[in-house]
């Protein structure tokens, strides 16, 4: 078995056409967007293209398009932008406890610039408390930031009534959308979004290119100072490549969306379900129905994450413990815990995440070296015996 790569959710391959459409603009294309020569132009007219796709698939204007050098850079900008150019309205941030470093340290940043931000809780299944989330609103709450979709347990929040509750109160909303863009379809008027972040390595696009939607009339702060690019919002020359692959590959995500999204959901499926029957004393984590369609996140009690990583990594498995942004950390997954995981559960969990290229054979390769791997490490564990020991019963 060659390499089997289940860890989509923290980056793809970037598909063939894509890299295509991209690799012109590495030698012949070399033309810089801001000069007015042809070369210039027609480089500027690539950008303007991908622009045009982007804003076709989340139903907004171009101009309301930024581009970016990926998901942390957009929502860094959303926030601290949104934020500091309304501080004369208020200084207070709603975000729930689960989301990604990126928006989370932001805000503990603003916290230190004198913003003040509420850490919304969730439920067993990371859903959001839309409850404490109303009772949370003050007159100075200007920004609601609520991810789209989680990057460990996949779980989809209510977006429609968040953006239902934030317009009525007058606030502004964004989603980190890093995960969901590619994988759900996205109406930012619908949804009553103002300003969301992608990143186009989750869908089979090149790295270091994201894009940011930020509705018209909607005050931020530029967080780049130079030149004028993207309507003097983000300065320096652009990576036209990596926006013209950025663009052909949100094309291509929603060309063929819903059939994808079956397939890949139907080896999701079948890899729990798999788990479930062959591997006792396992916790599926995150709602089983509003979900990605290619997440799975198990506990597997008395073993360790990196552990169970290693082994698979010895035979080929690529997947994760966690966010591939915090996977360094000895700590417990922040989202695990948010969901009242205790830490020695939390600590044993593995997230697979399943994408286009995912086979059956591959999904069957996985369980019988999960099966095997498991069973070996549990042999190996005190917490283990001591289970044993006490009937199966603690």
């Amino acid at each position: 078995m060659n390499t089997v790569y289940l860890d989509n959710s923290a980056t793809t391959k970037v598909d063939d056409e894509v890299l295509k459409v991209m690799l012109p603009y590495f030698s012949q294309n070399y033309g810089n967007a801001s000069s007015i020569y042809s070369i210039g132009r027609e480089n500027r007219k690539a950008i303007e293209d991908a622009r045009e796709k982007v804003a076709k698939i989340l139903n907004c204007n171009s101009n309301e398009v930024y581009f970016t050098a990926g998901g942390s850079e957009s929502d860094n900008t959303a926030i601290k932008g949104i934020a500091y150019a309304n501080k004369n309205k208020g200084n207070h941030i709603i975000t729930s406890k689960i989301e990604h470093p990126a928006v989370l340290e932001t805000c503990k940043k603003l916290e230190k610039d004198g913003f003040e931000v509420s850490y919304i809780s969730v439920d067993e299944n990371g859903i959001l408390n839309l409850e404490e989330l109303k009772d949370s609103i003050r007159p100075t709450t200007i920004l609601i930031s609520v991810m789209f979709a989680n990057n460990e347990i996949g779980t989809i929040q209510p977006i429609k009534e968040i953006g239902e509750i934030a317009k009525e109160k007058g606030i502004y909303f964004h989603t980190d959308a890093v995960q969901a863009v590619g994988n759900i379809k996205i109406d930012v008027e619908k949804l009553n979004i103002d300003s969301l972040s992608l990143s186009a390595h989750k869908f089979y696009g090149p790295k270091g290119i994201g894009a940011l939607y930020v509705r018209k009339n909607v005050p931020f702060v530029k967080f780049i100072d130079g030149g004028h690019q993207e309507r003097n919002k983000r300065a320096g020359t652009e990576n036209v490549a990596g926006i013209v692959g950025l663009g052909k590959a949100i094309e291509l995500a929603y060309k063929d969306l819903d059939e994808h999204n079956e397939k890949i959901k139907k080896l999701r499926d079948y890899y729990v379900e798999q788990v479930e029957k062959r591997i006792p004393y396992i916790k599926v984590n995150g709602d089983r129905n509003k979900r990605l369609p290619g997440n799975s996140n198990i506990s597997f009690r008395f073993i360790e994450g990196e552990s169970l990583l290693l082994n698979l990594d010895l035979k080929g498995i690529c997947a994760s413990s966690g966010s591939a942004c915090t996977s360094g950390s000895l700590d417990p997954s922040h989202v695990l815990l948010a969901i009242g995981l205790p830490h020695e559960i939390a600590h044993g969990s593995l997230r697979v995440s399943i994408g286009k290229y995912n086979t059956k054979e591959e999904i069957d390769y996985v369980v019988d070296s999960l099966v095997e791997i498991v069973e070996r490490l549990r042999n190996m564990s005190p917490l283990w015996e001591e289970f044993i020991e006490n009937g199966g019963n603690n």
